[in-house]
């Protein structure tokens, strides 16, 4: 294991601010391929897809299993998750760094021992939150996942504009603190490193992972199964491997491919400044001196919202 050091932290985020020239900007900026790829609303199709991908690392499961207060508060744990994630992709640059350190302030007190054998981990394996190799895992599968979902709402993407895309995304991994030595600097590199890891033992979807990947679609309790998180779980599975849906437990469905089909052929007839992250609109109102959006606020609270109507 791997720990990154409060010290290593600052070095990364030095070392990422010397190649920063517009600090305003952020660490992406609005003509970035980053915020053209994620600002969208239709990415949030794949949240499901990135949570299970990440509670399929043991370390990262049972950190949260131990750690988190996700089953009593899954509304506030959603929303301060993307408060920080929001801060750290479309704030000026300071704002970023509070966010990045913040973040692993609270990672430096999340740590303890795996409790049973599983997959390529013993019984007893100490887990960190700041492992740099957990770290890159839940990073890789937020690139992945945007890219999967992006791909599925407008078909291929040039090599060039993924490559492009890992590049500038690499500086959001920089505010984690993961060594630029670890990081792929080309999709070819990425996806090599993701069927890598999920060809291995290391990704293996442990009881609690199970457990909270009921919850997250709702499916955890004696009561019906919502109708949002029925939907969840359709997508959430037509998006994984097969081999995590069949490690989960999800049910998938037919109807989910067809029904993603038919999404991407209304989305691009939708208006791009009706999807636009309110976060990003946000930071582009913030860029042109103009004030905060009430539409953008309300169409957050909304967002944020869901996530309790999906568990139940």
């Amino acid at each position: 294991m791997s720990v990154v050091t409060r010290e290593e932290h600052e070095a990364s985020l030095a070392s990422l601010a010397r190649t920063i020239s517009e600090p305003r900007e952020g660490i992406l900026g609005p003509r970035s391929v980053a915020w053209s790829l994620g600002s969208d609303l239709a990415v949030f199709l794949g949240g499901g897809r990135a949570a299970l991908l990440q509670l399929a690392h043991p370390m990262v499961a049972y950190a949260i299993d131990h750690h988190s207060r996700t089953r009593s508060d899954v509304t506030g744990r959603f929303q301060r998750t993307f408060r920080y994630v929001f801060a750290m992709v479309f704030g000026e640059l300071d704002e970023a760094f509070r966010a990045a350190r913040r973040v692993h302030a609270i990672h430096s007190h999340i740590q303890g021992t795996i409790p049973e054998t599983i997959g390529s981990f013993r019984a007893g394996t100490p887990y960190h939150a700041n492992d740099a190799d957990a770290l890159q895992w839940v990073y890789a599968t937020l690139v992945d996942t945007t890219i999967t979902v992006r791909e599925r709402l407008d078909g291929a993407l040039p090599s060039a504009l993924k490559d492009a895309y890992i590049g500038e995304m690499n500086r959001f991994a920089a505010l984690f603190g993961i060594p630029y030595a670890h990081l792929p600097t080309t999709w070819a590199a990425h996806e090599l490193y993701m069927r890598r890891m999920l060809g291995s033992q290391t990704i293996c979807v442990a009881p609690c992972a199970r457990e909270m990947a009921m919850f997250l679609v709702g499916r955890a309790g004696p009561e019906p199964q919502p109708a949002l998180g029925r939907v969840t779980e359709a997508i959430t599975a037509a998006l994984l491997p097969p081999r995590l849906v069949h490690e989960f437990g999800l049910v998938p469905s037919a109807r989910a491919h067809v029904g993603l089909s038919m999404f991407a052929s209304m989305y691009r007839w939708v208006p791009r400044s009706l999807m636009t992250i309110p976060a990003c609109s946000a930071a582009s109102r913030r860029l042109a001196g103009q004030p905060p959006s009430r539409v953008a606020a309300w169409t957050e609270r909304q967002l944020f919202g869901l996530t309790r109507q999906i568990t139940g």
